[in-house]
């Protein structure tokens, strides 16, 4: 397969046969018959050209990689802890490589929507209760000026879809 992902078009028996020889003696029928065995398999297609085939990958390699690691996760009880295990054992460079493929999936990062700033306004003239009726708990240290509590609001991208989606698209 690595030979006729290589060239990226079809390829015949002959045109293997000659690269492989450039590294190792190996005969005509052995490269056919492996040919023979990848399209019996359905890893190759092939056409007809004479009295000979020419042989073109069924898919791409990265295609094959993809689904070999698909098949390997999917058949771990704990598919998350295998995932950590796997980032672990990555180098930099493969850290970097799939930081790369996770923004090709999930697209442009788009800006948070802008939450507006909070303008409620609190008196203390009707008991120490807000007066927008928004905020029923009692203020309690006579202070009208803004409430300095952290900002409680949930985090909404959950509920909305055009926000940050995992890769496959939920």
């Amino acid at each position: 397969m690595t030979r006729v992902w290589k060239w990226n078009r079809p390829v015949t028996v002959r045109e293997v046969l000659e690269d492989l020889q450039q590294e190792r003696s190996i005969a005509y029928t052995t490269v056919m018959t492996v040919l023979d065995n990848l399209h019996q398999k359905g890893w190759v297609r092939r056409e007809a050209e004479g009295r000979a085939y020419r042989y073109e990958a069924v898919s791409t390699r990265a295609a094959y990689a993809a689904a070999l690691m698909n098949d390997a996760w999917s058949q771990s009880d704990n598919p998350a802890a295998a995932l950590v295990a796997f980032f672990g054992m990555m180098s930099e460079e493969q850290r970097t490589a799939l930081r790369a493929a996770v923004r090709m999936v999930q697209g442009p990062e788009t800006p948070e929507p802008a939450q507006p700033p909070d303008t409620r306004v609190t008196s203390t003239d009707t008991g120490g209760t807000d007066t927008t009726g928004t905020d029923t708990a009692p203020h309690t240290s006579g202070d009208t000026s803004a409430d300095t509590s952290p900002d409680t609001r949930t985090d909404t991208r959950s509920e909305n879809p055009g926000s940050a989606q995992e890769p496959d698209g939920r």
